[in-house]
């Protein structure tokens, strides 16, 4: 019993408590084309803490879903940058 109790403190004292998911709607005015979102997409996924991404071309926009104790909105917009479509946050992430 007293092994459990030890491993549960000190699994809660590794893990971040205030780790949160959050999610972010970033505008993507490049983006033209067919392919466009799949290349955004592509480059969003290896940003490492992102759970969920939904491109739309119409909008021009990703949102994106994300583990903030992993990644953060300057890693979603720095990945969108490097693929060649520069990003702004539509709203603020929650």
């Amino acid at each position: 019993m007293k092994k459990l109790v030890a491993l549960a403190a000190l699994a809660a004292m590794t893990s971040p408590l205030w780790a949160a998911t959050q999610s972010v709607t970033l505008s993507v005015p490049g983006m033209n084309c067919a392919t466009c979102p799949i290349t955004v997409k592509k480059a969003l996924t290896k940003v490492s803490g992102v759970s969920k991404i939904d491109v739309n071309l119409d909008r021009r926009e990703a949102r994106v879903t994300f583990d903030d104790a992993k990644a953060n909105v300057e890693a979603l917009t720095r990945a969108t940058k490097d693929a060649g479509y520069p990003s702004t946050v539509v709203g603020a992430a929650k």
